[in-house]
């Protein structure tokens, strides 16, 4: 399998393709396959994955691991992770498996177990210009994403996925690190969790768990849910936040969608099947039956008969239940060189049995695990914000719907009741519900953001950085600057994508009431989610990024399965294995048997265990024969994994060159007087240049390129739904009531005195709010800017002053009554409203007084600044008396129709009518 075989093989398709989509347009509108480039990319891979069928796990894997080149304007480093974090890793995992778990992935110590020579590697990768901005500043990074790239389990890289990752660095400007995890089958559960655990641990003693977000796709997302889980039961700082790409989350395929027809998905609804090798497919329990009975009786090794084609076909075939419950039961050797757990299916009203080990990543017993299938787990609640992305096409989308409503609703979503033990029960109660954005892509293939090159991929890595920079905004308590580079895109400039945007939304306009639906654009670097309802952002979303709600759950059948038949394998799923199985085994029937002798001839010389455990039948670990050269073989350069990648990193290099071309400063020539005389003068022609210059700059620099993300309390702190009943609602203010007046006194203030009264304080908890009125200004600490100081901002109490100059008592007088005239209405303000009228019977201080200083005046015998205008002016109050200089008692300030027409007096000589009206008693 190399690049010249996969081409001739995946051509035909292409040229198909190409004439079928220009040909037949009319079926293809409204749908993804509209756009050429997307329906070449889906029927590419679908040709890829059924030319791969019919090579060895081996070819696919070591297809998928070669080296590709990146970018030059990309950074990659890569590290190795130390053997500390892979322990530490092994430790937790042993504690999350428990006992029983332990017993059935074989043991505790040959999981561990790696090649000799391949330690974990890992990769840093990261824009060559986001890496140059962090050096100038001296920042360490404070956005890590820890990607897990996907493949089943059992094939992929991150030089297959750079190209994904690259783009996921460039819109969140973060630095991304994956991990080269080892995949199945040799490596099984749980070998792959390890090395992601590990890795996240490498990255704990680098980063704030703030600072990191988890991402993963297909498998990678599946995985990614169980280490979340492990980290939250182990007590394992837990990340930013999540986002799960198209997550395999139940390997049983119990739900709907795996029965159903999906030709919009390039998945193979028939499983993954491939050419017999050492590696795959494992012996089942017959099988190994008959070599160890060959053994037994010392056959020679060149005479030795084992199964035909037919025969090998014969044992493959389902088989009556009571028949194979007469067989004998399996021994612990056979337990570790042998598929010996059955997967029984009600086929036409017969009761079956499948023998054979039906997924790559685990034995049949363990497919049903939480651990392998989260969608198991007692309670998917306490995780951070996760956003999970489904393709509305794909065959996986009913478990990855269901996925989110589990996480964000654990008590309704729990698992089959045989499965509920007291320890799951506590778990449901424990954890309080996961905030999920989930994202329905309608009529998407499964991961559409591997074909990056498209439409729909364009909007969703939008998607992706807007959510991303959100959650380590919220974690951060800070705000996030991501790319928004909408206006220099290479995609966005595409005119078929605008128009068809433009129809969309009035395709939702025309055909759905608007006040039912809200319309809007999604994926634009910045933009803000929407506050979470219970727990939950529920959006559907075509391939133009248009935003409509998402139908209840009551309508959707990954929602309203009954949680009996969760984990539960189904009719269809296996009868399709089983036909495919029929084919590949009368097909490659010489091919197995050629296998099983070489597995004799091994199994006679002896193979190399560990101390008593049984690791699964296909692990590497349990046929390591002594002597053997284990070692990696060093990778070759991949020149069709290159153009593929080169493919998908087009439209970011298109993208990076628009960039730098935006922030280059303009070419200015300036000519002399030598040059051309009686031409144009130099200072004109560079205006003109000038002008064209800030033209090109507007042009190429329509929107900004950066947008800031921030945490805008989308997520409630109260636990509380349009269910939570009154009285529970009114326990909870209580409690906050009391604990606002348990809170320890601030320094220097009066809470402690006889006199003091709290003040009542709005929603934000700084401007109080007196009989409905918010004061213009904050109490309870220094004012921050001239706005907040007031001449009054005394008030009544003595620790709250923010004025520059002290008050005379007279004036804290007027400046309480005035206070407590706003706050009538209030029971409790009643008590510290001064009468006015008291005010106005007390004695005013003589002209002696206020001649203490050339910079205060006397207004209506109150000590005030004067006022900071040329020229003398004389204010007048009431009936027209000068107060400038006068020594007399002067009332305060009435209202009558007398003094319409007179000048206003300044503002600190001026005193609000309010003090007059009337106060209750």
């Amino acid at each position: 399998m190399n690049t010249a075989t996969v081409s001739m093989a995946v051509t035909p398709t292409v040229l198909s393709t190409f004439l079928s989509h220009y040909l037949n347009r009319k079926p293809l509108r409204e749908r993804p396959t509209a756009h050429l480039s997307y329906d070449e990319g889906l029927h590419l891979i679908r040709s890829f994955l059924t030319f791969a069928s019919h090579h060895t796990v081996e070819d696919v894997q070591a297809f998928t691991a070669q080296w590709v080149p990146h970018p030059q304007w990309v950074k990659v480093d890569q590290v190795e992770i130390p053997e500390a974090q892979l322990t530490k890793a092994a430790d937790a995992l042993q504690e999350q498996l428990g006992p029983d778990g332990i017993r059935k992935v074989g043991g505790r110590n040959w999981w561990q177990w790696r090649k000799p020579g391949s330690p974990l590697k890992a990769e840093w990768i990261e824009m060559k210009s986001d890496y140059h901005e962090r050096k100038k500043v001296g920042d360490p990074g404070k956005r890590v994403m820890l990607y897990v790239h996907g493949g089943g389990y059992y094939f992929g890289s991150v030089d297959e996925h750079r190209y994904q990752m690259q783009r996921h660095a460039r819109k969140l400007k973060a630095r991304v690190f994956a991990p080269e995890y080892r995949l199945a089958p040799q490596f099984p559960l749980p070998c792959g969790l390890q090395d992601c655990l590990a890795a996240y641990l490498y990255l704990l003693e680098k980063q704030d768990p703030t600072t990191i977000i988890l991402a993963g796709d297909s498998a990678g997302g599946g995985m990614v849910v169980s280490l979340l889980v492990t980290m939250r039961d182990r007590g394992i700082p837990l990340p930013a936040g999540a986002i799960l790409i198209s997550p395999w989350v139940d390997l049983t395929h119990s739900f709907p969608s795996l029965s159903g027809e999906c030709p919009l998905d390039y998945i193979p609804k028939n499983g993954f099947h491939h050419r017999p090798s050492k590696a795959w497919p494992p012996l089942n329990a017959d099988e190994y039956a008959l070599l160890k009975e060959q053994i037994a009786r010392n056959t020679k090794l060149g005479q030795t008969k084992l199964m035909k084609p037919a025969s090998v076909e014969m044992q493959q075939l389902p088989q009556d239940l009571a028949q194979l419950n007469a067989s004998a039961p399996v021994d612990g050797e056979m337990g570790s060189l042998a598929e010996s757990a059955y997967i029984s299916v009600n086929i036409d009203g017969k009761e079956i049995k499948l023998k054979d080990q039906i997924q790559l990543y685990t034995t049949n017993e363990l497919l049903s695990h939480p651990m392998v299938s989260p969608v198991l787990q007692p309670s998917l609640g306490g995780l951070p914000p996760l956003l999970i992305m489904t393709g509305g096409g794909e065959i996986l989308r009913d478990e990855q719907i269901y996925l989110a409503h589990k996480c964000a609703n654990p008590a309704k979503y729990s698992p089959p009741e045989s499965s509920m033990t007291e320890s799951a029960r506590e778990q449901v109660a424990r954890f309080k519900p996961t905030d999920v954005q989930l994202q329905v892509w309608d009529d998407l293939c499964h991961v559409a953001p591997t074909l990056s090159f498209t439409h729909p991929a364009k909007y969703m890595y939008r998607s992706i950085a807007q959510f991303g920079a959100w959650a380590l905004a919220r974690a951060q308590k800070t705000e996030i600057e991501i790319m928004d580079d909408d206006s220099i895109s290479v995609v966005s400039s595409s005119s078929s994508s605008s128009e068809g945007s433009k129809r969309a939304a009035k395709k939702h306009a025309t055909f759905e009431e608007p006040s039912k639906i809200e319309v809007g654009k999604v994926g634009k670097a910045g933009d803000a989610l929407p506050p979470f309802k219970n727990h939950m952002i529920r959006q559907q979303v075509n391939r133009h990024g248009v935003i409509s709600p998402l139908p209840p759950a009551s309508e959707l059948p990954g929602c309203t399965i009954d949680r009996n038949d969760i984990g539960v394998v189904k009719e269809t799923p296996v009868r399709r294995w089983l036909e495919t199985r029929s084919q590949w085994d009368k097909r490659y029937g010489s091919i197995r048997a050629k296998i099983h002798k070489q597995r004799l001839k091994e199994m006679a010389a002896g193979y190399v265990g560990f101390d008593g455990e049984t690791p699964p039948p296909a692990a590497l670990a349990s046929r390591r024969k002594p002597g053997e050269d284990l070692k990696e073989k060093k990778k070759t350069k991949s020149i069709g994994l290159a153009l593929w990648s080169l493919w998908g990193s087009k439209h970011d290099e298109a993208t990076v060159l628009r960039e730098q071309e935006a922030d280059k400063t303009p070419e200015t020539k300036a000519a002399t007087t030598e040059e051309g005389h009686g031409a144009r003068s130099p200072s004109d022609l560079q205006k003109q240049e000038e002008q064209v210059a800030r033209r090109r700059l507007q042009a190429s620099r329509s929107r900004s390129r950066t947008k800031v993300v921030k945490y805008e309390q989308q997520i409630s702190d109260d636990d509380v739904d349009e269910n939570t009943p009154a009285a529970v609602l009114a326990a909870k203010r209580e409690e906050k009531a009391k604990q606002t007046e348990l809170a320890p006194p601030s320094p220097g203030s009066q809470l402690l005195t006889p006199d003091y009264i709290p003040p009542e304080t709005g929603v934000t908890g700084k401007r109080p709010v007196v009989g409905g009125i918010a004061v213009p200004f904050s109490l309870n600490r220094e004012a921050d800017t001239a706005s907040m100081i007031t001449l009054t901002s005394t008030l009544d109490q003595g620790g709250r002053v923010a004025s520059p100059i002290p008050l005379t008592p007279r004036a804290d007088a007027v400046a309480t009554t005035s206070a407590a005239a706003a706050a009538v209405k209030s029971e409790k303000a009643r008590d510290e409203v001064v009468d006015p009228e008291a005010v106005k019977e007390q004695t005013v201080p003589t002209q002696d007084e206020n001649a203490r200083s050339d910079y205060f005046g006397t207004v209506d015998g109150i000590e005030t600044p004067k006022a900071a205008s040329p020229g003398d002016v004389t204010p007048i109050v009431g009936n027209g008396n000068a107060i400038g200089n006068s020594t007399a008692t002067t009332p305060l300030l009435t209202v009558s129709t007398a003094a319409t027409g007179l000048e206003r007096p300044p503002l600190e000589t001026f005193v609000t009518a309010q003090e007059d009206l009337p106060v209750a008693k």
